[in-house]
């Protein structure tokens, strides 16, 4: 018969589990201050296209909402790079690298075509909405010209999953800075027609996003041939015909990573569409909430980016007992800066919506929702920080149909039971809630997740801990 060791591995120490923290913490930070300056880029975006005008703020945004919808589908296609390296590096498999990011590109330039189709197809949308002419004709421009970018953006997700595995991440966070810089000042040279350069208005923010995007890859190819980090692994050594067995195993890895990242992001689209039946002060007030609520995300998904290098690394090396170390240690990391993020939420409320609307009956409601949004910071920050540690254990199919259950299966009928009450239904509330049915459905929703997540993260660690014979 077979069972597990309880008492083949001794339980970790404090020292040991600072010096993780401290471990995690150091190739996280980096992704943090990038992951900031790309949400940098959007705020740019919208605030210098509304300086324009507001047909041309409508138009980004709008326009901007498909972009946003495919590259964070794309990302989660990407990211199976990620594990599928640190694995290799774990193992001190150094020579397999290459071939992997090779195949990997390869996928990132069939996808990234295929991408720019499926951008411009769901830009007709746009034609069944009541939109004025010029701003319906700038938000299917927007789209046109940022899906030039896909296949770049595609390909540099590799190149950032295969930089993090390596445990190089400081690059990422240069050149993340570098093309929020860099999108500010082509923003301010193409919408309003700085240098002798043509009055784009709101056009100017799709050029700008699209050139953005080539210079980061641009710029990580050029760092990356530089560096001697990178030379062991360098996968632009010699030609390799795509591998179709290898682009099989990434796919397979991938499309369920990509399926949870459109299922969250659509959703969250789909409430904001349902709260607009409310009027402008909802929307308003939930789109402060929900803005606020996910720069404060960036904290434990850079955390959880972070901890799928470092429990990726620990199977490869065969340490089963260390990335279950690994995992734990990160996901309580990210639910302990949860609280404090969900402290400073809930007493800074007024203070938040305040510096966002002078309007003070918008500010009143969005500092309402931010109490929710202190809430779902629990559990949001749970849900992706044990996912991104199962993901380290390249297992993605399961967290795939969690997500699709919790967002899909409760949070968003849950949200149109609470925020529109349906008068056909025998049981809903005496009067809609609007944006906070919504939000109260969200933590619901995201809670679900989080459990079933850290049940699911004990199970996989549990099984891969070696066996004895007893």
């Amino acid at each position: 018969m077979n069972h597990l060791n309880p008492h083949s591995h001794p339980k970790p120490s404090r020292a040991q589990i600072r010096a993780e923290v401290a471990a995690l913490w150091q190739l996280a930070w980096p992704i943090l201050i990038g992951q900031l300056a790309t949400v940098g880029m959007s705020v740019a975006d919208v605030a210098m296209a509304g300086n324009a005008s507001a047909q041309d703020l409508a138009g980004v945004s709008l326009g901007g909402s498909i972009w946003s919808m495919v590259i964070i589908t794309l990302m989660g296609v990407m990211m199976s790079v990620s594990p599928t390296v640190a694995h290799h590096v774990g193992a001190e498999e150094l020579h397999l690298v290459p071939h992997v990011v090779r195949q990997a590109l390869w996928k990132a330039l069939g996808l990234g075509v295929l991408a720019m189709g499926v951008a411009n197809l769901a830009g007709l949308v746009f034609e069944l909405l009541t939109l004025d002419p010029p701003v319906r004709a700038l938000a299917k421009n927007f789209v046109h010209i940022t899906s030039l970018a896909l296949p770049a953006f595609a390909c540099y997700r590799v190149l950032y999953g295969y930089s993090t595995s390596l445990n190089q991440t400081k690059p990422l966070m240069m050149f993340a800075l570098g093309a929020l810089g860099l999108n500010v000042l082509l923003n301010w040279l193409l919408i309003y027609g700085h240098w002798g350069l043509p009055q784009l208005g709101g056009l100017g923010c799709a050029w700008s996003t699209m050139l953005c995007v080539w210079f980061n890859l641009g710029g990580l190819l050029w760092w990356m041939r530089r560096s001697p980090v990178y030379r062991s692994t360098w996968p632009f050594t010699h030609w390799e015909a795509p591998h179709w067995p290898e682009i099989r195993s990434l796919l397979k890895l991938g499309l369920p990573i990509g399926v949870t990242y459109f299922a969250e992001s659509s959703a969250f689209s789909l409430i904001a569409l349902l709260v607009a039946k409310f009027g402008t002060t909802q929307v308003a007030a939930h789109q402060i909430a929900l803005n606020f609520s996910s720069l404060m995300f960036m904290l434990p998904l850079s955390l959880g980016i972070a901890l799928l290098t470092r429990v990726g690394q620990s199977l490869g090396a065969g340490d089963a007992y260390e990335a279950r170390f690994r995992s734990w240690v990160g996901v309580a990391t990210a639910l302990a800066l949860a609280c404090a993020s969900a402290a400073f939420m809930a007493l800074c409320k007024a203070q938040i919506a305040g510096a966002y609307t002078s309007d003070v009956t918008v500010a009143a409601l969005a500092a309402q929702l931010l109490i929710f949004a202190a809430l779902f910071q629990l559990s949001d920050a749970t849900q992706v920080a044990t996912s991104c540690a199962i993901r380290g254990y390249k297992v993605t199919r399961a967290p795939m149909v969690i997500h699709l259950t919790a967002f899909w299966g409760f949070a968003l009928p849950l949200g149109c039971v609470l925020g529109l009450a349906p008068q056909w239904l025998p049981w809903r509330p005496d009067q809609a809630m609007g944006a906070s049915g919504f939000w109260i459905a969200l933590i619901v929703g995201l809670t679900i997740a989080a459990v079933a997540l850290t049940a699911l993260l004990r199970r996989v660690a549990k099984e891969r801990l070696p066996r004895i014979d007893g």
